[in-house]
Parts: structure tokens; sequence; C-alpha cells
């Protein structure tokens, strides 16, 4: 299989890890939207009345310093270089604006998504915003 049918068989929706963190939040009964489109980068997880939006970023695609799972291809480095560091400054850009825009940007890491007390400590903090009051 070359490089290009198996990249092109990566999904941007619904992934394994995203799948995970939804029914983590679902069981803590959390409810949210998905994919909110008037949003800058679509976020996958978005608490509308919270402005919370969650991002599950994939180790690879969004360049996870430090993960096993993050490493640069060894055919055409360069371009793959390029292209996630584009990838790396456009999710930079779209949690400043996000931010800007008065929204909390929470991002779980794939690598992340698999592990329980990384996703209880996120669902008490959320369950712990969903008392405050809204400013």
């Amino acid at each position: 299989m070359t490089r290009s049918e198996n990249m092109a068989r990566i999904r941007g929706k619904d992934t394994r890890p995203e799948l995970t963190v939804r029914k983590a939040f679902w069981a803590a009964g959390l409810r949210y939207r998905l994919h909110e489109k008037s949003l800058p980068g679509k976020p996958d997880i978005v608490f509308t009345t919270r402005r919370i939006a969650v991002f599950i970023h994939g180790c690879f695609w969004h360049c996870h310093e430090g993960c096993n799972n993050f490493r640069i291809p060894k055919t055409r480095s360069e371009w793959w270089s390029e292209k996630l560091a584009r990838n790396k400054q456009r999710d930079k850009d779209i949690c400043s604006v996000l931010q800007d825009a008065g929204w909390r940007v929470i991002v779980i890491w794939e690598c992340q998504a698999h592990k329980n007390d990384f996703l209880q400590k996120i669902i008490e903090e959320l369950k712990q915003e969903a008392y405050k009051p809204i400013p």
C-alpha cells in the first residue's frame, strides 16, 4: 500500500480517540454539540452555553512533541516538516481566535484520549465549569 493510499484512509471526524472522549463525556452526563461549523476550526466537541471548545488532536497530524506517535516520515522529510508546521501554526491561530472571542479551548491529544485518569480529570474540570455562573 502506498503512503497516499494509507493517508487517504485517515478520517477527519469520528476517529477512535474522538469517539472515546465523546463516550466518556456522555457517560459522565456532559451534553455537547459536535463539529460546530460556526466556530473557527470546527471544534470536535463544543459546550455552547459554557463557551468551551474541545479539540481532539492526532499526535502525528498536529505535531505532538515528545510523543511516540509523532515522527517526521523518512521519505520527503522536508515536505512533511513544512506541512506539519503549517498544521501546527493553524492550530495556534485557531486557538487564539477562539480565546480572543471569549472561548475556553481544551486540547486532548490522541495518546491522552485512552487514559481514563486523564479523561476523568477533564470531566471533573468541565463539571466544575457547569456550576459557575455564566458571565
